[in-house]
């Protein structure tokens, strides 16, 4: 089961607040962050950043930093790790079976992919390897 030290994520500071964004408005059943934490985490990383209220829609719930400051990433973070030291979790940990591409690749990729499945016919035998715990 795959699992992110809140603490040590080993990531950089933007791509961490990205994925745990990402993974609490994920629809996941199994995920150790209760629901309402999932929300509030989102909710309020949202309101570092817009004046308006969260959109209610899932598929509207993304974070787009790219406005952002280096201020707004450190907020964004510091609230995350908070609201989840508050409830107690310092470890994330979920469950996702590896998902079906939602898109074709670009035309101009094509040639490359095509290249890689020459070079690697066999499908990977390890989709997701586990990371050792010392990491």
């Amino acid at each position: 089961m795959p699992s992110l030290d809140i603490h040590n994520p080993g990531m950089p500071d933007l791509q961490f607040v990205l994925f745990v964004s990402a993974l609490c408005t994920a629809d996941l059943t199994s995920f150790n962050v209760p629901l309402e934490l999932r929300r509030a985490i989102f909710d309020r990383c949202w309101s570092l950043l817009h004046t308006v209220p969260p959109p209610a829609d899932p598929k509207s719930r993304v974070l787009d930093l790219r406005q952002g400051t280096e201020l707004t990433l450190d907020a964004c973070q510091s609230t995350i790790r908070s609201l989840l030291a508050d409830a107690g979790i310092c470890v994330l940990t979920w469950d996702h079976p590896v998902s079906e591409p939602t898109r074709e690749s670009t035309p101009a990729a094509k040639p490359l992919i095509d290249r890689l499945g020459q070079l690697y016919p066999d499908p990977p035998q390890v989709v997701d390897p586990e990371t050792p715990a010392s990491e």
